[in-house]
């Protein structure tokens, strides 16, 4: 039997005809937007990297009910998680290591990412093992604590053992699908896809696992401890569910998604430094999550396509309202004006997000 899908302002439609409809879109759209500059499919893939934070933030937030100030740090690890396999910052810091690579390090995604679920994983849990008796205000100090720790962490690890390169920040290998690297347009005879386009596809199918896994985790006997969680923490401790071992696996399975993310994010700008992960990175990735429709994956992909994608398209807003002030008001802050006067407006028009769940 055909399940239909609500769709706010569109009603409801057959299930299977939005998914080939919205998958040929997807992979048509890179090739239509590299038309107009290489500019536009980089932001759309830029938008991809935010969906997937997106959806490890909402395992926390919109799954578990804890709100997390602080998921920025693990994007922030797993930037660097890449940028230690694929540059030459290890073996400056360990000369040892250079006679055992003398190519240098150019490790490839399938052996980088594994690692950093690994190690983001772990993380994530250590973060949440010193907060399990916190809730609501209290728990979001903290987490914005943590996510302030890592980035200082990283901006002061040049010394005595440089493995960040501190604010400088790391140039790191742009690295290969399938043998071919990503820093190059590839000619398949009928099509060029240029390099950013090929990030567009490999971050597209990886988003989609990402989303398949978070809908089968929702699912699953874990997600629905979540939910009761979420819902009355006294209720689920009262109904058998083990309170500690259940907010313990959110944040270790959020921060996942984080670090995968931050993987690709390094890969794409070919650079990492700590300035790319500051507190408004983490604020932005919960309003992304609360705008979308918590708890509610479409949602929350919506939500994140919106806010990410929303400053630079308000850029050609932003520039004739700076003339009309004779340039008495910056761009960059009108535009942040512009991006939060939008959010207020959306959260009194749509108070449950734009796309919640009911």
């Amino acid at each position: 039997m055909n399940k239909r899908v609500l769709i706010p302002w569109f009603g409801e439609v057959n299930s299977w005809a939005l998914l080939v409809m919205s998958g040929l879109g997807l992979a048509i759209l890179p090739l239509f937007l590299q038309l107009f500059g290489d500019g536009w499919v980089r932001l759309i893939t830029v938008s991809l990297i935010y969906v997937m934070l997106a959806i490890g933030l909402n395992i926390v937030v919109g799954y578990a009910g804890l709100l997390d100030l602080g998921f920025v740090a693990f994007f922030a690890l797993g930037a660097y998680i890449y940028g230690w396999f694929n540059s030459g910052q290890l073996l400056l810091a360990f000369p040892s290591l250079a006679a055992w690579f003398p190519n240098g390090l150019h490790t490839p995604f399938w052996i980088v990412i594994p690692v950093s679920i690994l190690i983001t994983g772990i993380t994530g849990m250590i973060l949440g093992a010193p907060t399990l008796r916190l809730r609501g205000d209290y728990l979001a100090i903290v987490t914005l604590g943590f996510g302030e720790i890592i980035r200082i962490f990283m901006n002061n690890l040049d010394a005595p053992i440089n493995l960040t390169n501190g604010p400088q920040g790391i140039s790191v290998d742009r690295g290969a699908l399938f043998g071919h690297p990503l820093s190059q347009s590839l000619d398949l005879g009928f099509v060029e896809v240029r390099s950013v386009s090929l990030y567009y596809y490999f971050l597209l199918v990886i988003v989609a696992l990402a989303i398949v896994v978070s809908i089968r985790l929702h699912n699953s006997r874990l997600g629905r401890a979540w939910i009761a969680l979420r819902e009355d923490e006294i209720a689920a401790k009262a109904m058998g569910i083990h309170v500690r071992n259940v907010k313990l696996m959110a944040f270790g399975l959020g921060a996942t998604f984080g670090g995968v993310a931050g993987c690709f994010f390094a890969s794409l700008q070919g650079f990492i430094s700590p300035e790319s992960f500051v507190l408004m990175e983490s604020v932005m990735l919960v309003a992304m999550v609360v705008l979308g429709g918590m708890g509610h994956i479409p949602g929350v992909v919506l939500g994140a396509f919106l806010l990410s994608a929303l400053p630079e398209v308000l850029r050609y807003v932003s520039s004739p309202l700076q003339s009309l002030t004779d340039g008495r008001i910056d761009a960059a802050i009108l535009r942040q004006l512009l991006v939060a006067v939008a959010m207020v407006a959306v959260m009194l028009w749509r108070p449950h997000g734009l796309w919640p769940k009911k």
